[in-house]
């Protein structure tokens, strides 16, 4: 079956991508949004946490209602496409960039995306590497695209740990793996815009282990793992989180995280990398399936 995009079904697809844009940007998930007011409910009232939820709340309305973007940084854009095999996968990006490009301009995105070598924003949001976009072929005849908005401050409390650690007692076990993710949450207390949800990969290289590390992101914030072992270490670190009393924006409380999803890749014998992502309370990631036109034909999240 020929993929090539024609220029309609190109259209349609600009339109569709411009769309699931607007609504990554401005509109929270509903499961990220009840994770967050199940937190409000559960800090105690008259402190500095309650007040903190509660505005990110009133921000999370305002922007829906508004169709402005939820946080100042609309962030790194990464792109999860789902393709059959033998589509034009250089059609598809092209126009990524395109929708992009459009959708700063409208102000659904922020001029955020500067040249690393000279500090100049053209303000389009395009450019080497950005937006990024991962391609995965299937059997399927489905196109599905999602889409992460992943801001500065969350990216910058990202950790990568090389097992064993002395300093932590750290070997190159399950436990091991939780004495790092548990620091790189001590680490990023007050930072990075929490209450945060963690993406963890065990194993892997240090390129892959980041990149496993956020496609957890794209995980149902309630979903359980399929591994025993890792759902017992991501219910574990949950729960030893939120008693550390760090809290939203690091003013204390019950709520440090909304969600831990972690994953695990081989690796090489010499090598046991644990790569931890970290995603602010501003999870906005947003999915969509395409009709044969190139249309909507459903919302993922």
């Amino acid at each position: 079956m020929d993929y090539t995009l024609e220029s309609s079904l190109m259209n349609a697809l600009f339109e569709s991508l411009v769309e699931l844009i607007r609504r990554t940007s401005a509109e929270i998930p509903e499961d990220v949004h009840r994770a967050l007011l199940a937190s409000l409910e559960e800090e105690k009232k008259g402190t500095i946490a309650e007040s903190a939820l509660k505005i990110i709340d009133r921000n999370i309305a305002l922007a829906k209602q508004k169709s402005q973007p939820i946080c100042q940084d609309t962030g790194s854009i990464i792109f999860y496409v789902d393709v059959p095999i033998g589509f034009d996968q250089l059609a598809f990006e092209k126009t990524c960039r395109e929708a992009v490009t459009a959708s700063t301009k409208k102000g659904y995105l922020r001029q955020n995306s500067v040249d690393s070598l000279t500090g100049v924003n053209d303000g389009t949001n395009v450019g080497p590497g950005a937006p990024t976009v991962h391609f995965h072929q299937h059997h399927s005849p489905t196109v599905s695209v999602r889409l992460m908005l992943k801001g500065g401050g969350c990216e910058n409390v990202g950790a990568q740990y090389s097992l064993p650690l002395e300093k932590l007692h750290a070997n190159r076990d399950l436990d091991g793996c939780r004495r790092v993710i548990l620091d790189a949450v001590v680490q990023a207390q007050g930072k990075g815009c929490g209450p945060g949800i963690l993406g963890v990969c065990i194993g892997g290289d240090r390129a892959t282990g980041y990149e496993y590390s956020k496609q957890q992101f794209l995980r149902m914030l309630d979903d359980r793992n399929s591994d025993p072992r890792l759902d017992a270490l991501e219910q574990d670190i949950l729960k030893t989180a939120n008693e550390l009393g760090i809290g939203p924006m690091g003013f204390g409380g019950k709520t440090t995280l909304l969600g831990v999803k972690i994953c695990a890749a081989n690796r090489l014998p010499a090598s046991f990398f644990v790569s931890i992502s970290y995603m602010c309370w501003a999870y906005r990631r947003q999915g969509i399936e395409l009709d044969a036109d190139h249309a909507i034909a459903r919302w993922l999240y």
